[in-house]
């Protein structure tokens, strides 16, 4: 694992909450949480195939693309978002989580096995790079 905190990676390219076919009132795919202990009782226990996480943002800017960290790791400043796709029904959800720094080893626990499952359905391809040393 490399050194950065969550909170400091940031990923190439967006990921958008909402469906793009559809309203938030036609279908609901964005689910907002003010902790993450309210998260976790919601989600902590999901199925790992019916909710596939894909992607995580954690982001700490305001409107203005401003750091808000102020210095408390118990202040809520962040954003996590998780992206997951809801296989059987063939859409993304987004759930958007209240977050404080003193969350990130909680969060991490929560990613660690959701990014093995993710590697298990490309293991297949995974084993042959490492056979050809490729």
């Amino acid at each position: 694992m490399n050194d950065k905190h969550l909170w400091e990676i940031k990923h190439p390219y967006y990921c958008t909450e909402g469906g793009y076919t559809h309203s938030q009132e036609q279908h609901k795919t964005i689910w907002e949480f003010k902790s993450w202990a309210d998260f976790f009782a919601e989600m902590g226990d999901a199925d790992m195939d019916y909710n596939m996480l894909f992607r995580w943002d954690w982001d700490e800017m305001d409107d203005d693309n401003r750091p808000t960290f102020t210095g408390d790791p118990y202040y809520r400043n962040g954003k996590l978002k998780m992206f997951f796709m809801v296989q059987r029904k063939g859409f993304h959800s987004c759930s958007i989580i209240d977050v404080c720094r003193a969350d990130e080893p909680a969060v991490i626990e929560y990613l660690m096995p959701r990014l093995a499952h993710l590697m298990s359905l490309w293991e297949p391809l995974a084993r042959i790079t490492t056979e050809d040393g490729k």
